[in-house]
């Protein structure tokens, strides 16, 4: 699904060089489910054997056999897919409809930046879980990339090249650039493969050092099939959980508003103006549809923008689409290829972490440029967002370390209660979002900037028509694109001519 969502995100959604696989967002309501219902994946039977007297009541516990647990297993994904179809369908919907685009008016930067902060601030807890097996590794790892896109950012590699009308001749290129993360992945996956065999790392299971080992994961790649073809049903028939729909309907809207900041986010990067709303619905369509399509095949997860991967395309320099369709291309073989796939789930943890260090880091520094298309001289805007991403840290913090604060008489209502506060980009960006609407003196003129406007302010790489969908000409013109909120309105599409 990251492939097929990635392809038809850079060729009919946004068309921006943006990567799309799972969301976390849908993960923290399923986590709440499993604190509301500590059963439900215990698969030990329990049964009452009466004699008619309470002394001689026997419990009798007996372990369900593998014939049955898969039985309840797939039980539980079945009612995950309805769920999660049902939200996919809501997501589309919003897209399609334009309802994003009336978000837009009350959704600016002081809204978008501490809710998209707080996450990258947040990702710092998985960063650290996989660095903390081998710091040295980790840092050694970020360090290179750091190097190779920043300190050597304008020394050019000599590369030999071989064509017809200049025959053997040498060009100037920063290939280390481009390629900077993958050069430092692969020198700390040597590494550590150095490591294993000199026997430098432990290879006792219960040794932290473990995990930095390349054959600690090993057994992934035997077990993993050759041909792997997901198909709708391959689960049994769909189910339904109210439960789990509404924890995916909440992070929906978590992960509208966490891509509508990777769009801009994305564009800030690549240079090109602030995405239109026509692009920004057809994106948040594609996602929606991507999200149902995910659940009809049993993946269990919905699909969004990783923002990550837009600090890369800073650090690289590399924002063509077409590189985005061929790793979309990439990700659909290695997801149809089992043993492929297998292979990069044993990339030792701390090389991971140091990769991710540095990808989030660059993404964090990419949310905070969109503060420039605000005044940051006026205290209004400095405090709205101080304010948001210190309550969008403190109140996460204070249900998840102060357990049973949220006692309202229903357990079920405790558990929701907590789920939503302990998400901190949602409590933030609500607040944020609410403080800039009714605080007065409001004012995003710079992302609300005209087409003509923006180009005689402002000097953009490509202007709005990379946004364009790819379409004839003439259907672009036709009179009902008007009325579809995710096409350009052809009047304006020839006053820019």
């Amino acid at each position: 699904m990251n492939g097929i969502t990635t392809f038809l995100m850079v060729m009919v959604g946004i068309r921006l060089p943006l990567y799309q696989g799972a969301s976390a967002d849908y993960v923290a309501p399923l986590l709440a489910m499993a604190d509301l219902e500590k059963d439900r994946c215990n698969f030990m039977k329990t049964n009452l054997v009466s004699n008619g007297t309470d002394v001689n009541d026997t419990i009798i516990t007996s372990n369900i056999t593998g014939v049955n647990q898969e039985e309840v297993i797939f039980r539980y994904i079945a009612s995950l897919q309805g769920s999660l179809i049902a939200a996919g369908a809501i997501h589309f919907i919003i897209g399609a409809t334009g309802l994003v685009g009336v978000l837009l008016r009350f959704i600016g930067p002081v809204t978008i930046v501490p809710t998209i902060l707080l996450i990258g601030i947040y990702l710092m807890k998985s960063v650290t879980n996989f660095a903390q097996y081998h710091w040295g590794i980790a840092l050694m790892t970020a360090g290179l990339a750091i190097i190779l896109s920043l300190y050597l950012a304008k020394v050019e590699m000599p590369i030999p090249l071989w064509t017809r009308k200049k025959r053997c001749h040498v060009i100037r290129y920063p290939l280390h650039q481009v390629f900077a993360i993958l050069i430092a992945l692969i020198v700390g996956w040597l590494l550590c493969l150095i490591l294993t065999v000199s026997g430098a790392l432990s290879n006792d299971p219960g040794n932290k050092d473990f995990q930095s080992r390349t054959d600690s994961k090993l057994e992934v790649i035997s077990k993993a099939t050759w041909f792997y073809f997901p198909y709708p049903g391959q689960f049994g028939g769909m189910g339904f959980s109210i439960s789990a729909f509404v924890g995916f309907l909440v992070a929906t809207f978590v992960s509208i508003l966490d891509s509508i900041g990777d769009y801009y986010a994305c564009a800030s990067t690549c240079r090109v103006p602030p995405p239109p709303s026509h692009g920004v619905n057809r994106g948040i369509a594609i996602e929606g549809f991507c999200t149902a399509l995910s659940g009809a095949v049993g993946c269990g997860h919905a699909t969004t923008t990783y923002g990550g991967n837009v600090g890369a395309v800073g650090l690289t320099r590399v924002a063509s689409r077409w590189v985005f369709v061929g790793v979309a291309v990439i990700y659909l073989i290695f997801g149809i290829i089992g043993k492929f796939s297998a292979l990069f789930i044993t990339i030792p943890y701390p090389v991971l972490g140091g990769v991710l260090i540095v990808m989030f880091g660059a993404f964090n520094g990419v949310v905070l440029s969109n503060l420039k298309a605000i005044d940051l001289s006026s205290t209004r805007n400095l405090t709205i967002i101080g304010i948001s991403l210190l309550l969008g840290l403190m109140i996460p913090h204070w249900v998840t370390d102060y357990p049973n604060v949220i006692n309202t008489g229903n357990q079920e209502a405790d558990s929701v209660i907590t789920m939503l506060l302990g998400n901190p980009n949602l409590f933030g960006g609500i607040l944020a979002c609410f403080l800039d609407n009714t605080v007065p003196e409001r004012g995003i003129s710079e992302w609300q900037i005209s087409e003509i406007t923006t180009k005689t302010k402002i000097k953009y790489a490509e202007g709005f028509e990379v946004y364009e969908p790819i379409l004839p000409k003439r259907i672009k013109q036709m009179r009902i694109m008007k009325y579809l909120p995710f096409m350009p309105n052809p009047k304006e599409s020839q006053d820019t001519v």
